[in-house]
């Protein structure tokens, strides 16, 4: 492996080497990019959906609204109930999300579970297995 691909330790002196990003890891550019750098061959790149601030506070009243009435359907109708579930790391915006998406939702109408550490039986089972205990009431939101 040349040097190149090698990554010094804090010191200065020169570390094991071990190559920096392989395979499906690096952009098609071929460049090594870093966490701050952006490639606009990279295949992760989204879109924005909206094109200035107003116009994302728009969108988001829009469907604040909407969201608002197909709860009103959904809880006067008493037929199926809904579960959202997110999952992901600490820190990934999770609470974030649930505030804006679900902003426009009456309270009244959810239940919130959180799921900490499964216990010795929840880890016999596969990961979804815990939230068909906590399932919300026809006509609520769960998430």
């Amino acid at each position: 492996m040349d040097a190149k691909n090698a990554a010094p330790e804090p010191s200065g002196k020169s570390a094991v080497p071990f190559p920096v990003m392989v395979g499906k890891a690096m952009p098609p550019c071929g460049s090594c990019c870093t966490l701050g750098d952006i490639c606009a061959e990279w295949p992760a790149q989204v879109k924005p959906v909206y094109k200035s601030k107003n116009n994302y506070k728009k969108h988001l009243e829009e469907h604040v609204k909407e969201l608002s009435e197909l709860q009103r359907q959904h809880y006067a109708s008493n037929r199926y109930a809904v579960l959202l579930i997110y999952k992901a790391m600490d820190a990934a915006g999770k609470d974030g999300a649930i505030r804006h998406v679900m902003s426009g939702v009456n309270p009244q109408g959810c239940q919130v579970f959180s799921f900490k550490h499964p216990s010795a039986e929840g880890l016999e089972h596969d990961f979804l297995w815990r939230t068909t205990q906590a399932l919300p009431e026809r006509g609520r939101i769960g998430w």
